[in-house]
């Protein structure tokens, strides 16, 4: 069977067809990080001691102003291309792929100060906690700079000869990101602050 791109709302979904594919993939990504969300609050409330003061908390809250930030450039990014605005789209899209880089760098800075103490995922169980949500969160945030490559590269093409289609796909990379941005707001409290 054959489902054909469509930029309408199918009837017995109400939903375009790559829209109720990202939301079917979000959801078992919601699955993941639940996952791994329910097995950290496991481990901490069976721990007689838990450490504190351990992350770095000021690059975590600058980490987290950076991704929501990178949130409402992707936001303007869709909503320039709604307005067929194809400058403002690439510019705001490359600042939601420079934040992203920012990000990444930063969370780098981070882990090299705990690797250069020796302190790695085999040091404890919550640095084993730490480095598996947040590196399963980078892994994310990788895979969303891929895409947003592509579509200000060979993908932006597109726009040319189909931009109903094109503005869906970037309002489906943004449902990603706005996604990858949501499990950091999670794992800033849980890991840095609690």
């Amino acid at each position: 069977m054959n489902i054909p791109y469509t930029v309408e709302e199918r009837p017995d979904t109400g939903l375009a067809n790559g829209k109720l594919g990202i939301w079917l993939f979000l959801a078992s990504e919601v699955m993941l990080f639940g996952a791994l969300f329910s097995t950290y609050i496991i481990l901490r409330v069976g721990a007689t001691e838990w450490p504190h003061g351990e992350l770095n908390i000021p690059l975590g809250a600058i980490n987290t102003v950076i991704l929501i930030s990178s949130s409402v450039t992707m936001v303007m990014a869709w909503a320039s291309l709604k307005m067929n605005e194809w400058g403002k789209h690439r510019l705001y899209l490359l600042a939601t792929f420079v934040l992203a880089a920012v990000f990444l760098v930063n969370k780098y800075f981070e882990y090299s100060a705990h690797f250069a103490t020796g302190e790695g995922p085999w040091h404890s169980t919550f640095l084993a906690i730490y480095f598996t949500m947040t590196g399963l969160h980078g892994l994310h945030i990788l895979g969303g700079m891929i895409v947003m490559a592509y579509f200000l590269g060979p993908g932006a093409k597109l726009w040319k000869t189909n931009p109903d289609q094109f503005a869906n796909r970037i309002e489906y990379t943004g449902l990603y990101w706005h996604f990858v941005d949501l499990v950091w707001i999670f794992l800033f409290p849980v890991l840095y602050l609690l």
